[in-house]
């Protein structure tokens, strides 16, 4: 019977034995941290790369050291970690912390949205809505901001709608605008009457107008005169 009671308490304790470098780090122990995520960081693990990286960056649990922070962040983005090569990209594409470089940021971005990061594709869709870096394609942009949005970046849910407006593609652009307008944005209740007025739908245009009306917009107004909702 001891024997067995032994054998339980040193597997109970074995899992409690070591602590990780995020619970180190949420109890504030800076140092320790430090060394755990360095010591699975140098055995090859993306995450605990790009933590190593961050404390160094701001110099948490060690001396702040942008060289190594960056050496860190760059393992971890080329050992296929979707955060760090958004952080990576992030930091090309603003010049923080590097120098600036649009190409890199691009590429990283690319990378990290077929990993499947939501904040990697919307930036990724400003830049080829903007034809930055790259030609301009509004289409791949709303696809991008698409996947982000459906990904629950909440910046791509509020541009989705709009730029599939820009696109004329109403069926897409109403399936957005509509959540937008259910959270609150009078701006979403304009928009989806107009788009309803473009595929002919008057009654549903008409509620939407309405309501774009009473919240204030004057345009909603000409387009109510236009269409002639009160028919509908």
């Amino acid at each position: 019977m001891n024997k067995y009671i032994l054998l339980i308490l040193v597997a109970f304790s074995s899992l409690y034995a070591e602590q990780t470098g995020l619970e180190a780090f949420k109890d504030k122990n800076y140092d320790k941290a430090f060394k755990l995520y360095k010591e699975e960081a140098v055995k090859g693990d993306s995450v605990s790369q790009n933590a190593l990286s961050y404390l160094y960056f701001n110099g948490i649990g060690t001396s702040k050291n942008l060289e190594e922070g960056l050496v860190w962040l760059k393992k971890s983005a080329h050992n296929m970690d979707a955060v760090a090569q958004y952080d990576l990209a992030m930091m090309y594409l603003s010049g923080h912390n590097v120098a600036q470089n649009l190409k890199l940021a691009l590429t990283w971005l690319d990378s990290s949205s077929d990993l499947g990061n939501a904040n990697a594709q919307y930036n990724l869709a400003l830049m080829y809505y903007e034809g930055k870096a790259v030609d301009m394609n509004v289409t791949k942009s709303a696809l991008l901001l698409e996947k982000a949005a459906i990904g629950g970046n909440v910046k791509a849910q509020q541009n989705v709608g709009v730029v599939y407006m820009q696109l004329l593609d109403f069926n897409k652009a109403t399936q957005w605008l509509k959540v937008n307008a259910h959270s609150g944005d009078t701006n979403a209740y304009y928009l989806l009457a107009e788009a309803y007025c473009s595929q002919e739908k008057f009654a549903e245009a008409k509620i939407w107008a309405k309501k774009s009306m009473d919240s204030g917009n004057v345009a909603a107004s000409e387009l109510w005169k236009k269409y002639k909702l009160e028919k509908y």
